[in-house]
C-alpha cells in the first residue's frame, strides 16, 4: 500500500465545477507559501483563464507555485498561455510531452491522470475535476457530472509531501519512481474525525494499490457497495468480488454512463451487463449528461473519491491519486448525492431488456472474460512512458 491511515481528518464533498472551482481559486487566493498542482487537462478557456489568474497572483505576491500538467491530456497550451507563468515565477512542468506525428499523438498510454491541489501544505483537494468548461453546466449537453474533496487534517501533510516529491523531479529517473512515499512534510493539528489513506497508483512500486484496497472494501461489505464510475471495465478479479457481494445478500448497485462523452466506453462496459446482472448487481446509467465521476462507497463508514477510473488504463496504466475515507457523515453525504442521480438522472437496466446471447455475443463475452483475466500480466509489457516532467520552456 503507498501510505498508512491517518485520523483527524475533515472531509468536504464537492459536486462538479460550480462547487469545485470556487473553493480551489479561493484556496490559492489566500496561499501566502506555495501552491501545488497536478491535473490531467488544463485548457485555455474561460475555467484555464480563472486558474492563470489565481496562478499569478500568487506568484505575484511572493509565493511558489508549482504546476503539472499532462502532455496528452493538455497538449495545446499557447504561449500567451504559458509565458506570463513562467516570466511570474510559476515553475510549469509537462508529464511525457511528446510532440505529435501529422496530428496524432503517439504517448496515449501511461498518462498523469491525478488531479490534486496543495495550499501551504495544509490544506488539499483530490478528486477527477479537471481544469476545462465543460465541467461547468453552462457548458450545454456535454457538460461533465464529477467530483471531489476538500481536505483538512493530517492526511493533507501525506499528500503535500507527495505533490513535493513529484514536483523535485525534472529528468527521468528509475530512483525517483521507486522512492516510498516521504515523511509528512509537517505535523498538521486535527480538523476533523475522519480516517483517511491518501493512495497512488504508479508503474512501479504501487501498481495495484487502488484496485486493492476497493476490493478489499468489497470483501468486507455487509449491507452496499455503491460504485458510480465513468470508465467501467474492471479486471477478472474486481467483477468476481462485486459478484460474490451481491451473491451473500450485499445490495451492489454500479452508477455508468448512458450518455457517454466517448461510446467506445459504454460499449465495453455493457459487454459486462448480463455477467453481473445475472448475479444480483444492480446497474443504473446516468441518462442527463456524460458521468465523469470516480467515487465509492461501502456499508456505513467506507468512501473513496479520486482520479482513478476502473477501467485498464487507470488501473493497469495511468499515474493516479485517491483518498480512502472511513468516516460515517461524509458516507452519507456521498450516498445522499449519488441516491439523487439514480432517483431523478438513471434508468435502470433490466436484464430482461438484454437480447439473449447469439453466436457474436456469445464470442465476444469470452473475449471480454480472458481479457479481463490476462491483462494485469499484459500491462507491464506495453510502452512504459514513465518520464516526469520537463522545463516550462517545452510546454
Amino acid at each position: 500500500m503507498s501510505g498508512r491511515w491517518v485520523g483527524g481528518n475533515r472531509f468536504s464533498l464537492l459536486e462538479n465545477g460550480e462547487a469545485y472551482y470556487p473553493r480551489v481559486f479561493e484556496a490559492i487566493a489566500a496561499a501566502r507559501e506555495e501552491v501545488y498542482i497536478e491535473t490531467f487537462i488544463l485548457f485555455d478557456d474561460k475555467v484555464g483563464q480563472q486558474l492563470h489568474a489565481a496562478m499569478l497572483a500568487a506568484a505575484r505576491r511572493g509565493a511558489t507555485v508549482n504546476l503539472l500538467v499532462d502532455g496528452f491530456g493538455s497538449p495545446d497550451l499557447p504561449p500567451s498561455f504559458t509565458q506570463p507563468l513562467a516570466d511570474a515565477g510559476v515553475r510549469l512542468q509537462v508529464f511525457d510531452p511528446a510532440p505529435s506525428i501529422l496530428g496524432w499523438r503517439p504517448n496515449m498510454l501511461r498518462r498523469m491522470h491525478r488531479k490534486i491541489v496543495v495550499i501551504d501544505g495544509t490544506l488539499a483537494f483530490v478528486g477527477g475535476i479537471n481544469y476545462s468548461a465543460d465541467h461547468l453546466k453552462d457548458f450545454g449537453p456535454e457538460a461533465k457530472q464529477d467530483y471531489a474533496v476538500e481536505i483538512e487534517g493530517p492526511i493533507v501533510g501525506h499528500i503535500h509531501a507527495f505533490t513535493k516529491a513529484a514536483a523535485r523531479v525534472v529528468q527521468p529517473s528509475r530512483r525517483w519512481l521507486r522512492r516510498r512515499l516521504p515523511a509528512a512534510a509537517k505535523d498538521l493539528p486535527a480538523a476533523g474525525d475522519a480516517q483517511a489513506i491518501f493512495i497512488t497508483r504508479d508503474n512501479r512500486d504501487h501498481r495495484t494499490d487502488i484496485e486493492r484496497h476497493y476490493r478489499a472494501a468489497i470483501r468486507s461489505a455487509r449491507e452496499r457497495v455503491v460504485i458510480a464510475n465513468a470508465y467501467f471495465f474492471p479486471g477478472y478479479r474486481f467483477i468476481r468480488e462485486l459478484r460474490r457481494a451481491a451473491r451473500r445478500g450485499v445490495e451492489v448497485v454500479l452508477i455508468l454512463q448512458g450518455e457517454p462523452d466517448m461510446p467506445i466506453a459504454k460499449a465495453a462496459a455493457s459487454t459486462l451487463y448480463a455477467h453481473l446482472l445475472k448475479a444480483g448487481v444492480r446497474i443504473f446509467e446516468y441518462c442527463e449528461r456524460p458521468l465523469h465521476g470516480k467515487v465509492a462507497l461501502v456499508d456505513d463508514e467506507w468512501s473513496t473519491v479520486g482520479s482513478s477510473n476502473l477501467d485498464p488504463l487507470s488501473l493497469s496504466l495511468n499515474l493516479e491519486a485517491n483518498v480512502v475515507i472511513r468516516d460515517g457523515s461524509f458516507n452519507a453525504v456521498l450516498r445522499e448525492r449519488l441516491q439523487y442521480l439514480m432517483d431523478n438522472a438513471c434508468k435502470e437496466i433490466d436484464a430482461t431488456q438484454i437480447d439473449p446471447p447469439g453466436l457474436w455475443s456469445m464470442a465476444r463475452s469470452y473475449f471480454v472474460f480472458h481479457f479481463l483475466r490476462h491483462f494485469p500480466r499484459w500491462a507491464p509489457m506495453l510502452p512504459q512512458l514513465t518520464r516526469p516532467a520537463v522545463a516550462a520552456q517545452r510546454l
